[in-house]
């Protein structure tokens, strides 16, 4: 794991078998490699505003939550889905998209920010500055949120 300084503060990047497995809102310490290194390096040039797109091996999971989760990935910086959107493409009720989205570890690197409620609004955020860091990132896309 390393951590690297955001706009809402520390955030560490783990790693395990050649694969990102989680990104936590906090300085947590553990033991780097190149892919996390590498991992490091793609966030602080999104956030520098000269990366639009993670070209990362990342862990998806199993089942609903690995369809969810490659679905958010696919999503293009400056781009939004729906829960809705999602449940359609993958066969899946819209709430169940919802649970999958707020169970993303890997948020910002796997877009859930990316994802809105069907009415336009917003929708949740699980990570740190809850809805507030939700509308922070799409800004930083370019997509004005509600």
């Amino acid at each position: 794991a390393a951590s690297i300084a955001s706009p809402f503060g520390p955030l560490t990047i783990w790693e395990a078998d050649g694969v990102i497995t989680r990104l936590t809102w906090r300085d947590e310490p553990g033991e780097g490699s190149p892919l996390v290194a590498e991992a490091c390096r793609q966030l602080t040039a999104y956030f520098d505003g000269t990366l639009t797109a993670f070209d990362l091996p990342f862990d998806y999971g199993t089942g609903l939550n690995a369809e969810v989760r490659r679905a958010m990935a696919a999503i293009p910086f400056g781009e939004t889905r729906t829960y809705g959107d999602i449940a359609k493409a993958i066969g899946a009720p819209a709430h169940a998209v919802g649970q999958a989205c707020g169970a993303n570890p890997i948020p910002i690197l796997i877009p859930c920010h990316r994802v809105l409620a069907s009415n336009g609004g917003l929708g949740g955020y699980s990570g740190a500055g809850g809805v507030a860091t939700k509308r922070f990132l799409l800004a930083r896309e370019g997509v004005e949120a509600r």
